[in-house]
């Protein structure tokens, strides 16, 4: 057989194969406005009217069940049945719309604990929905979208993508939390999500998190991604992954967090979750000091990342990294982030709380804005734990206003090859440090967006100090640069 004829023969089977996969899917398709829940369903033409009837049917493998574009849904969406991975392809099941117009709507009203609940369930994929779930109260765990894995064991192949939730009023509390989007694991029998994916939702208004994740047992999740989401006036966390090892947070935007609860919240944080890679996000407007920072390293986890982000704005200040004296948090990473006017007067731009270890935070650029006098640096107990091990290398600390430094109990910090750009009050030691203001095009000048930022680079033509070498440095600078594995690098987030 020849090339041509066995590359024609390998379409045919794959073709054959796909066919078999799918040869008993059915497309259900359900009109709000003209349907009729006595019909079958299969066509537009018979299509189905309600959300109730949509729970009846028990789906299979390959089935899509489509709302007509903008079409209303009172109640709760709670489908059955789950799609299948045969000979190594996914076979989901698909909930999505049909037609033009804007996306189909399903509110809940208050009156159902969750919009759109997938409870034991796999291999689904939701996407091109509106989903609200405004009652006339609050309720404790009130959520636009649940997915819970509840003593299921593995629940695979879970993806959202292009859905709409807004003006969810769930509890504000942080024990009773409501959220936009909620995934949990729990019940046992090592229930934990493997493949779950989060991309391009818009989550507005919601109590009290945006998109979060919650975990009681001690099996963690894996392959979650959380890419592309913008969120905005949040009422505590913006995004919260809690058990999940090797979880991926990348490209959101978060715009307004911490803005209605009471108690601690930040913009970006993983709980409980070894080697989380958090990068190319944007969080700005965080309310608050309780923690109120863009970014939260926090405890139970080893090994996770914080790189590219731009975070400006946040009155608590860019980062946290914390655990308890009878916990652990080690081997962090915070490199090439561009944090700009992060942390009111009364608060902090880099804020250590307990027993972190190993820190290593290198080629940032901070600036703090004229109008700032604040701790650059704050070192606190938190249950007998204090810092060790923590690591400056190469960052540019820009600051206009006024920063100051407080050490508390921290063993072993080092400083080595920065810029302490400005009024800095009794700076840490630094041999290789400088004061030299290097000559940025537009310090100070970043807005929304990312494009806002290229006043942190260099002016044309001109030379800025270079810093140490470090291992595995990411292989690039904020902006896309090639950072070199076998010369010192540029000093900042810029090379």
């Amino acid at each position: 057989m020849n090339t041509l004829a066995k590359s024609f023969a390998r379409i045919v089977l794959s073709s054959l194969c796909c066919y078999h996969l799918t040869a008993n899917a059915t497309t259900y398709y359900v009109d709000g406005g003209s349907g009729d829940d006595s019909r079958r369903g299969t066509t537009p033409e018979h299509s189905w009217k309600s959300l109730q009837r949509v729970n009846q049917q028990i789906f299979q493998p390959g089935d899509q069940i489509l709302l007509k574009a903008g079409t209303r849904y009172a109640g709760q969406l709670k489908p059955q049945g789950s799609g299948a991975s045969r000979e190594g392809r996914i076979v989901p099941i698909v909930i999505s719309s049909f037609g033009s117009g804007s996306r189909p709507r399903i509110d809940a009203g208050g009156k159902f604990l969750d919009a759109v609940l997938l409870r034991n369930v796999e291999f689904w994929e939701v996407r091109n929905l509106e989903i609200t779930n405004l009652g006339e109260q609050r309720q404790p765990w009130q959520t636009g979208v649940r997915i819970v894995s509840d003593g299921f064991g593995k629940m695979r192949h879970i993806h959202l993508s292009n859905l709409f939730v807004h003006d969810v009023n769930g509890d504000l509390s942080k024990e009773k939390e409501g959220c936009g989007i909620y995934f949990e694991s729990r019940g046992g029998n090592g229930s934990h999500f493997d493949d779950l994916l989060i991309e391009n939702c818009h989550v507005l208004r919601t109590d009290r998190n945006g998109i979060c994740q919650r975990s009681s047992g001690r099996t963690r999740s894996l392959r979650v991604v959380i890419r592309g989401n913008l969120l905005e006036d949040i009422g505590g966390d913006g995004i919260k992954v809690w058990g999940s090892n090797g979880a991926l947070i990348e490209h959101n935007t978060i715009r307004g967090g911490r803005m209605r609860c009471d108690d601690h919240a930040a913009g970006i944080w993983p709980f409980a979750s070894d080697d989380t890679l958090i990068q190319f996000n944007e969080v700005s407007g965080m309310r608050g000091i309780k923690d109120g920072q863009g970014f939260d390293a926090d405890y139970l986890w080893r090994r996770s990342v914080f790189q590219y982000n731009y975070s400006h704005d946040n009155e608590g200040g860019f980062i946290l990294i914390c655990a308890p004296g009878h916990s652990y948090n080690e081997d962090t990473i915070v490199r090439y982030n561009i944090s700009q006017n992060d942390g009111i007067n009364t608060a902090r731009v880099f804020h250590f709380g307990g027993a972190a270890k190993n820190t290593q935070v290198y080629n940032n650029t901070i600036y703090v804005g004229p109008k700032q006098d604040l701790p650059l640096v704050l070192f606190t107990e938190w249950d007998g734990g204090h810092a060790a091990g923590t690591r400056f290398y190469n960052n540019l600390f820009y600051v206009a206003g006024r920063a100051t430094y407080d050490w508390g109990k921290a063993r072993d910090t080092i400083f080595e090859n920065n810029i302490f750009c400005g009024p800095h009050v009794q700076p840490p030691p630094d041999a290789r440090g400088t004061t030299n203001c290097p000559p940025l095009t537009s310090p100070g000048t970043g807005g929304n967006g990312f494009d806002s930022v290229a006043g942190y680079q260099l002016k044309p033509g001109s030379e800025s100090p270079s810093g140490r070498m470090v291992q595995d440095n990411g292989g690039r600078d904020f902006f896309g640069k090639p950072v070199s594995t076998n010369k010192p690098p540029r000093i900042g987030a810029s090379e």
